[in-house]
């Protein structure tokens, strides 16, 4: 094995295994003897009507911010990067996991009410994910046109993220789907950092899978925004320019059609979607 690919490897496996560990151990802090009112506050009710706490959310953004920090092999630059757009935007769906409202939902629905003079809680969201990406992009991008395609698709990723995170684990299997081939190619041609990188949320992500599929929990806006964000920031740190070009393309097609269409409707009447889609989780029918 080439010493390149060598390297990329451990350091892909630390941050994985950093992401993990510090997820665990911070969901297990933040679920262990809190106070009523604050775990009230983290509470809300699943597609079930069941109570589930949103504290995975920001369990995932501690693990992976703690990753981040702590992985070898990443420059600095990098290891800037994605704590400004992990923790950046973990912490900006944190504030619409406390204080948003149902008023408005999707992008036209807050900018029509930001047209109006009324700023939302998903408005001021918006508009700091989209900040927080392009600051993450600045740190990795060639110029002023690379850091707008670069912080559009970090941010738009972010966004994306949390249009799935509707049904246990859906979020987490969407990011391990895309993110497992990115941390695959990134390996095979010798990429270190951008292995790295694309470890570190998946790692995270994965150690609450079970807290996710046994609807104890799950990420909220917090813990999507901040996966989206993560694996936005790894892909275009690997992709060429073309590439970029595609994922934006298809990140904003995405994110568009979820403003017409129900992510939840497609999945239930495709088969396979389905399927993976139900994976490890309780039948529909489950009481």
């Amino acid at each position: 094995m080439p010493a390149s690919r060598a390297r990329g490897l451990l350091s892909a496996l630390a941050g994985a295994a950093i992401g993990a560990v510090a997820a665990r151990a911070a969901y297990a802090a933040f679920t262990r003897n809190r106070p009523a009112d604050l775990t009230g506050r983290w509470t809300r009710k699943n597609h079930r009507g069941e109570p589930i706490t949103l504290l995975e959310g920001p369990a995932f953004v501690a693990g992976a911010g703690a990753a981040a920090a702590l992985t070898p092999g990443l420059p600095g630059k990098l290891r800037l990067a994605a704590l400004v757009a992990g923790v950046g935007s973990g912490t900006l769906g944190a504030y619409d996991d406390l204080y948003g409202t149902t008023s408005s939902k999707g992008f036209k629905g807050h900018l029509t009410a930001l047209a109006r003079g009324e700023v939302t809680s998903g408005a001021v969201k918006i508009l700091g994910i989209g900040a927080a990406g392009l600051g993450a992009a600045a740190l990795v991008s060639d110029g002023p046109a690379d850091t707008l395609v670069n912080g559009a698709a970090i941010a738009g990723a972010a966004n994306l993220a949390n249009l799935f995170d509707l049904r246990p684990g859906r979020a987490i299997k969407v990011g391990l789907l895309t993110g497992g081939p990115l941390l695959a190619a990134s390996l095979f041609r010798a990429t270190p950092t951008a292995a790295a990188l694309a470890a570190v949320p998946l790692g995270a992500a994965a150690a609450l899978v079970p807290e996710d599929l046994g609807e104890r929990a799950m990420l909220g806006d917090a813990g999507a925004n901040a996966l989206g964000a993560l694996l936005g920031l790894a892909a275009v740190t690997k992709l060429s320019r073309p590439g970029r070009y595609a994922l934006l393309g298809t990140v904003v097609a995405l994110t568009a059609a979820a403003e017409k269409v129900s992510f939840t409707k497609v999945i239930a009447g495709n088969p396979v979607l389905n399927r993976l889609d139900m994976l490890g989780r309780r039948p529909v029918d489950s009481v």
